[in-house]
């Protein structure tokens, strides 16, 4: 029965998404309905973020107020699910439950999650080198490669505007 199991999508109240996934879990286990009820999943992703010249790594919420489950759709699950204490509903039509396609589940990122990275300054911030070559040089911020995780910063040397590439850890804004 498990092999017709589809990815729905629920809504929770804001900040339940851990509860819901958990009072789920306990009524499957509780009332042994893990032929219906297979996976509940919360996409996460992971970021790095650099605060004060240091990486710091993280997980967010890829979809906050929603909740992937994968289940056969019968009367049963679907009236678990449904009144599942912090569920508002399952995504669709009319509250009509529609499934992900397979298509949707690889698109969402269900499987994997990407890393990503943040930094607290833009494009045109004023910066300071904090370690290597050019510890204690001020510039700014002339472009930023989150992918190859470098910092494009024009800084003063000899009288001259010159433009420097480092990696985002040994960049912090200007205070």
């Amino acid at each position: 029965m498990a092999d017709n199991a589809k990815w729905y999508v629920i809504h929770t109240y804001s900040g339940y998404e851990n509860k819901v996934k958990q009072n789920i879990e306990k009524v499957v286990e509780n009332r042994k309905l893990h032929d219906l009820i297979c996976e509940i999943r919360i996409p996460m992703e992971s970021y790095t973020e650099v605060k004060e010249a240091k990486k710091v790594e993280a997980e967010r919420k890829l979809f906050p107020s929603y909740v992937l489950v994968k289940m056969v759709m019968t009367d049963d699950s679907w009236y678990v699910v449904r009144n599942t204490r912090g569920v508002t509903g399952f995504v669709g039509p009319g509250s009509k439950p529609v499934p992900l396609s397979d298509k949707e589940v690889e698109a969402l990122g269900v499987e994997t999650g990407a890393m990503t990275v943040e930094v607290d300054y833009s494009v045109g911030d004023n910066v300071v080198v904090t370690t290597g070559s050019f510890e204690g040089f001020t510039g700014v911020v002339s472009s930023i490669d989150l992918e190859a995780q470098t910092v494009e910063v024009v800084v003063s040397m000899f009288g001259r505007e010159t433009p420097v590439s480092l990696p985002i850890s040994q960049i912090k804004a200007e205070d």
